[in-house]
């Protein structure tokens, strides 16, 4: 099999005369983009970009598959069978000697070696080997323009270098009278390349023809002059001096007057910056950038690795280190350069200087140096060729700042380190990402360790402790206070942690010295590079109250459309200022929000800063209730104010699964959000946040945080004028003490509720209703079955008298249950049925299991075992498609007993444990050490 991709991409099976054409273009995109990577998994996302040339539609996966499929018919059952579907993507079964331009570079490696064993024969035969294999202009017939600006650049500079090894090696060999001619359409084609003109006029002088050697540097210098407005290079000016005093060594010392940039080279370059003293953790990192070790020896391209993290977390750290460990497996040597992408100065290292300090590094005369950056980079990769050597680039600031000065051959290992995630070297490169985060807890303790002594750490693990929380566990920052500390030895650790507790001087004193130890500084350097809008909602989000945030409450709070947030955010996390913790949901650390709000304070006015903690606010509590009225639509409805408007571009939550899920991952952003409400004064939207979270919190078991947030309601509820609002905080105040097992505030703030409700005016029977089920409940928990069970029957009459079927059909199971209670099963029995009978025909699947609990309660207390057993199981399906694991936890400690009166030990084994695991995640002390009881008592039961 032949895939040639030099040229019009062509596939050509053994003994087929005819190539197999490809005729669509996007067939064929996505055959060159696994040809780039021909025998390697190429992830989907990347085949999506290059087929779609960086704009992939919503659904391109899923259209790459189907690409795939076209692609395997379109080759033929041949070639089709040598793609293969390989996670993270598809790869295509090809050796580097069945495809052009792999045995193209295989080729150009061997004229490498050949020339530095003076092997100008066996050069010259492998030149025009490889350039026998171009048909075109590589790629010329695939509509991708992000493969050609990836694939393409490289081939053509390999490709004019063997133009320039193969003139070589045909001058060595002494073949000059048949070189002039192609020489002479080299530099049509090339007219600035300095080193077809050299060779031309060598040609030309050996052959005789001295005067036009002349003319042909006259020509030359003509044409550098017009078009680039400089001189010749020094290796093309020396010749003509030598021509022009007709030096016969010319035409006898060929590596004297065409000096390979191979030949005779030895210098080992070591470059590594000094190793970290205090250097502790990140062994898994070091662990990956060890495999590459043997990636770098057996792939057949150079191996690079993106090292990524935000501002001080320690990436140029870990390459060093790691370097100075491992420098002895690069023989050839190690480069490195600080590119400066994140620099006060803001004036990054260029490549091209780059480039430059690493020829003079690799021991290249500066008169061999090319003029053009183009020329010296290709230089740079002929350098490394059949080299092994280690690359750091340091502190890069972008894809463009990195990719010219990556090597062209396998044998090296390059090492990037940026605040860019430098997606497009992972996608187009194939770097290997490898991401920086804090240091755990440990790694920052045995930092300070290392820094502070040991002795002086255990004297004040606490102070160790909150010092190692006030700095963030960033690297940087716990470095900047070790030094801090070893400034003034006997100032103790507690007044240090003093002055970084305030969060306003903090960052004042994480800084010593140079920008380079100041905290504030170091973050500065990545906020300069922002757009103005990441810039914005990068301050704004430093006053995010909540420890994460999702795309459509970062548009909230910026009042951005959902696009130019996720651009913004986007901007954000490519520079390292956030991060994706989770799909969708980012986050920050500590040094940085309060970087953030600093330049919050800075740029933004008080009232900017105002309206944007109350569109925050505003939006958690629109949704939350969105989401509460799909958990229970039998739930009351309230009244939003202010009407929040929507954020352009998010998506509505659709189901009571979508709804639970949104609770349940921005359920510490709904509590922060109701403490900034609180302090604010914005007393709607605390009650109206309390509300909201009043079924999640009831079904998850959240006894605390329902107290919290029904205290702050109820504060806030007296602020307000509608009375009825008062009722329900309080009524749902006491709910929550008696969750908590606090009978006397439970029954106290019911009874304030039932107050309220019967002398506003009006009298309220609605509220009145509600409040006597609870006070049911509540009187129930404190051991007084027959007076929760007149609290039943009274909430029972008002609903009836109401017309309010689902809340009658909720009083009826209460009536049932406390009746059950009480001993009389048969009355219990009927008002429980005609509980099941109303929550079914409304479609209350809540009510429902809680009415099925009580019936397997009544038929497990009457002796019919298997009808409890399904009656509970019923309920627990029920409860568990809720995501009710509070009353999950209940129904499975009472599913166990008729299991057990079944003689079925195992079942309820099983029911138990699983209620126990439940209890001890919903911290029911009381319940757990009961379950643990049963169980034990179920191991000695024969």
């Amino acid at each position: 099999m032949w895939f040639a991709v030099l040229g019009p991409l062509r596939v050509v099976a053994e003994d087929v005369q005819e190539p197999s054409l490809v005729s669509a273009g996007r067939l064929r995109a996505l055959l060159a983009a696994l040809l780039w990577h021909a025998g390697q998994p190429v992830p989907v996302d990347e085949l999506s970009e290059i087929v779609w040339d960086r704009n992939p539609p919503a659904g391109a996966p899923a259209a790459v598959r189907g690409l795939i499929v076209r692609l395997r018919r379109a080759l033929g059952p041949e070639a089709g069978a040598r793609i293969r579907t390989r996670a993270p993507g598809y790869l295509i079964e090809a050796s580097a000697d069945e495809v052009d331009a792999s045995w193209f570079e295989v080729l150009c490696q061997d004229v490498g070696v050949a020339i530095r064993a003076d092997d100008w024969a066996r050069a010259s035969t492998a030149a025009g080997q490889a350039l026998a294999l171009w048909r075109g202009t590589p790629l010329t017939d695939v509509p991708s323009q992000t493969l050609r600006d990836a694939w393409a650049p490289h081939l053509d500079q390999q490709r004019v270098q063997m133009l320039e090894w193969r003139a070589e090696a045909e001058l060595r060999l002494g073949r000059h009278d048949r070189l002039i001619p192609h020489l002479r359409t080299l530099i049509a084609e090339h007219p600035l390349r300095e080193r077809f003109h050299v060779q031309l006029m060598l040609a030309l002088y050996r052959g005789g023809r001295q005067a036009e050697a002349l003319m042909v540097y006259q020509d030359a210098r003509q044409v550098l002059i017009d078009q680039l407005g400089i001189e010749p290079g020094p290796e093309l000016r020396q010749l003509h001096e030598r021509v022009l005093a007709g030096d016969a060594d010319l035409l006898t010392s060929p590596r004297s007057a065409s000096m390979s940039p191979l030949a005779g080279q030895s210098v080992v370059p070591r470059q590594l910056p000094a190793d970290v003293r205090h250097f502790v953790g990140r062994a898994d990192e070091l662990k990956v950038l060890s495999e590459l070790l043997s990636q770098a020896s057996e792939s057949g391209a150079a191996v690079t690795s993106v090292i990524g993290g935000t501002a001080g977390i320690g990436k140029t750290a870990l390459v060093v280190h790691w370097a100075h460990q491992n420098a002895d497996r690069f023989p050839d040597g190690q480069l490195y350069v600080n590119l400066r992408g994140f620099d006060p100065s803001g004036a990054p290292v260029a490549p091209a200087t780059a480039v430059r300090g690493f020829l003079e590094a690799l021991g290249v005369p500066a008169r061999l140096v090319p003029a053009r950056p183009d020329d010296q980079a290709a230089l740079y990769r002929s350098q490394l060729a059949e080299r092994r050597m280690l690359v750091l680039l340091d502190n890069a600031r972008d894809v463009e700042h990195v990719r010219p000065l990556l090597p062209g051959a396998p044998g090296c290992l390059v090492l990037v380190t940026s605040r860019d995630r430098l997606g497009g070297l992972v996608a187009l490169n194939g770097a290997v990402p490898v991401t920086l985060d804090l240091f755990t807890e440990q790694e920052a303790r045995i930092l300070l360790i290392h820094r502070f002594g040991h002795e002086r750490v255990l004297a004040d693990e606490r102070a160790a402790g909150e010092l190692i929380e006030a700095c963030a566990r960033l690297p940087l920052a716990l470095n900047i206070a070790a030094a801090h500390a070893a400034l003034r030895p006997t100032r103790p650790l507690p007044d240090l942690v003093d002055e970084l507790r305030d969060t306003r001087r903090r960052l004042d004193a994480l800084a010593v010295g140079e920008a380079a130890a100041d905290v504030r500084a170091v973050f500065s350097w990545s906020y300069q590079t922002l757009s103005p809008p990441a810039a914005r909602l990068f301050r704004l989000l430093g006053l995010n109250p909540g420890p994460d945030v999702s795309l459509p409450a970062a548009a909230g709070l910026a009042a951005l459309d959902a696009d130019r947030a996720r651009r913004a955010l986007g901007e954000l996390t490519h520079a390292q200022l956030m991060t994706e913790h989770t799909p969708g949901r980012y986050t920050s650390h500590d040094l940085l929000r309060a970087y953030a709000a600093e330049q919050a304070d800075t740029h933004d006015s008080p009232a900017e800063r105002h309206e944007a903690l109350r569109r925050l606010c505003d939006f958690y509590a629109d949704t939350a209730h969105t989401a509460d009225r799909l958990l229970d639509p039998h739930r009351a409805l309230i009244q939003l104010l202010p009407p929040t408007p929507r954020v352009p571009g998010v998506d509505p939550l659709i189901d009571a699964s979508a709804a639970a899920a949104w609770l349940g991952a921005e359920h510490a952003n709904l509590l922060a959000a109701q403490q900034v409400a609180a302090a604010q004064a914005w007393h709607p939207t605390v009650w109206q946040l309390a509300w909201a979270l009043s079924t999640f919190h009831d079904r998850r078991a959240r006894r605390h945080d329902a107290l919290a947030v029904w205290q702050a309601a109820t504060e806030a509820a007296a602020h307000l004028p509608d009375p009825v609002t008062l009722i329900r905080a309080h009524r749902l105040l006491g709910v929550a003490y008696a969750g908590l097992e606090h009978h006397d505030e439970a029954i106290a703030h019911l009874d304030r509720a039932l107050t309220l409700a019967t002398t506003t005016i009006g009298g309220e029977p609605v509220e009145q209703a509600h409040t006597h089920r609870q006070l049911a409940r509540a009187w129930a928990r404190r051991g007084h079955d027959q007076r929760a069970l007149e609290h039943a029957m009274r909430a029972l009459d008002l609903y009836r008298t109401l017309d309010q079927p689902v809340p009658e059909a909720y009083a009826l199971n209460a009536v049932g249950w406390y009746a059950a209670r009480l001993g009389d099963y048969d009355t219990a029995r009927t008002y429980c049925q005609a509980a099941v009978t109303l929550h079914r025909h409304h479609d209350n699947p809540d009510g429902l299991a809680a009415a099925l609990d009580s019936l397997g309660y009544i038929e497990h207390h009457t002796g019919h075992y298997q009808r409890a057993v399904d009656f509970y199981e019923q309920a627990l399906t029920l409860n568990r498609r809720l995501g009710n694991t509070f009353f999950s936890a209940d129904i499975l400690a009472a599913l166990g007993h008729p299991h057990v009166a079944l003689g079925r030990r195992e079942p309820a084994r099983t029911a138990w444990q699983q209620a126990l695991d439940l209890y001890r995640d919903q911290d029911r002390t009381q319940e757990a050490d009961r379950i643990r009881r049963q169980l034990d008592t179920l191991g000695h039961l024969t």
